[in-house]
């Protein structure tokens, strides 16, 4: 692994890792802040400012911005999450000079000009509108917002029509000079990039980040609660979630968490593909996933399917669960982890790839880790700790449903919480 990391006087660590047989770099700015971030008045103003970031700054027009980068041939693009937000751009070797001055612009200079500012505010408006538009997204939105009520992670990253429209110029500075200091900022790149050429362009052009936040940035500690909640919609189909508590990043079974959501549903030789799609034929799409976050996760099982499936789908899903606590065959958690291996050594052929892998890896444990290292935590993971790991995560803690969709047929959650408690137990609606 050609990793250097360098971290300047500021405080700002850069890193980088040479693809000699590249023409390209894939580089940015990872911040190690999100949504989680905001303050109880601040709802969507993350999300508010990786846009805004992009439309003008003291030397460039939003044009200026778009025209610049493109004329090389370049992409410039930006994301929001719950706790990380980054700017990331692409380009050919010789236009990385252009490409750090860039993302330097609009991270110290932007401006947030009154009449951009109404103008995006009207984009992002469209942007709730359409995810709200798209059940699959809102099942994911409504699922946060009742596993941890009442709580920053379980609030939409858009934000509200209301919240969007009273943010002013001055919230947005606010919430940058709180989070976008140097000690919470990482630049990376990674593709044809010369390390000790790359620092210094990195250090003259980010100088004028701030070291230390103006206060102190909010972050308060997750407590998930579970629960249910549905909305009926006049729909072709039906999107249901169950989830679960899952595990942090740093918690021990948070790799066992991801070989178990991949046996269960990581694709199309996992349990609930082969047994509710294609033995049952009782859905077009099923999947497991694991989210990690700081401190806590979700551990969720998505469907798609039609209403008049739900009465047999549910126990079926559930019985499955109640399998994988009791028996998980070495033959599945090689595949996992041969699956597991092969993205890790995928994502190194692709320098955007490898450059977000790294700045995720060195937000959350400070240093980037050796694919070896990886492959020796999966390898202690033996079937006892995924049967105890899937005992301990179905069926001890309190259940989320969150439904959308032609779903009169569910089953209300207390009778799937007896059925997840219960050996053998079927809801009433399947059972009817």
């Amino acid at each position: 692994m050609n990793v250097e990391i360098t971290r300047l006087a500021s405080g700002l660590t850069v890193v980088t890792e040479t693809m000699p047989h590249l023409e390209s770099v894939a580089l940015g700015v990872w911040i190690k802040s999100g949504s989680r971030n905001e303050t109880e008045d601040e709802h969507g103003i993350a999300h508010l400012l990786e846009h805004m970031a992009f439309k003008g700054t003291a030397r460039r027009s939003a044009r200026d911005i778009a025209e610049e980068i493109e004329n090389v041939g370049g992409e410039l693009n930006a994301a929001t999450s719950t706790e990380t937000t980054s700017y990331y751009a692409r380009v050919l070797r010789d236009n990385v000079p252009l490409a750090v001055d860039i993302l330097a612009d609009i991270l110290t200079e932007s401006e947030f000009d009154e009449e951009e500012l109404r103008r995006e505010k009207h984009v992002i408006l469209q942007e709730i509108g359409a995810a709200n538009d798209t059940p699959d997204d809102v099942v994911f939105d409504k699922f946060s917002e009742v596993a941890y009520r009442g709580q920053t992670l379980g609030r939409p990253i858009l934000g509200t029509p209301d919240t969007v429209k009273g943010f002013t110029p001055g919230q947005i500075r606010n919430y940058l000079s709180r989070n976008y200091t140097t000690d919470r900022m990482f630049v990376v790149a990674a593709g044809a990039v010369d390390h000790t050429t790359f620092v210094k362009q990195v250090e003259e052009r980010f100088a004028r980040l701030p070291m230390t936040p103006s206060t102190p940035p909010v972050l308060e500690v997750a407590r998930y609660i579970g629960g249910d909640v549905r909305e009926t919609r006049d729909l072709m189909d039906a999107q249901v979630l169950l989830g679960f508590e899952g595990k942090a990043y740093h918690m021990r079974d948070f790799y066992c968490s991801q070989i178990l959501a991949n046996i269960l549903g990581g694709g199309m030789s996992s349990r609930l593909f082969q047994e509710v799609r294609e033995r049952r034929g009782l859905c077009y799409s099923v999947y497991a996933f694991h989210w990690g976050f700081s401190d806590t996760g979700i551990f969720g099982i998505h469907a798609a399917t039609g209403g008049n499936e739900l009465p047999t789908l549910v126990p079926v899903i559930i019985d499955e669960l109640r399998k994988s606590s009791e028996t998980i065959h070495q033959q599945e958690i090689d595949r996992a982890r041969a699956q597991i291996r092969a993205q890790l050594l995928m994502g190194q052929e692709s320098p955007a790839a490898r450059a977000g892998q790294i700045a995720r890896q060195m937000m959350l444990y400070g240093r980037p880790i050796p694919n070896p290292e990886m492959m020796e935590r999966l390898e202690g993971i033996t079937t006892e700790r995924l049967t105890d790991l899937a005992g301990r995560l179905f069926f001890d803690t309190v259940p989320t449903l969150s439904a959308v969709g032609p779903i009169e047929q569910l089953a209300p959650l207390t009778d799937i919480s007896t059925a997840l408690a219960t050996p053998g137990i079927q809801t009433k609606k399947a059972a009817g």
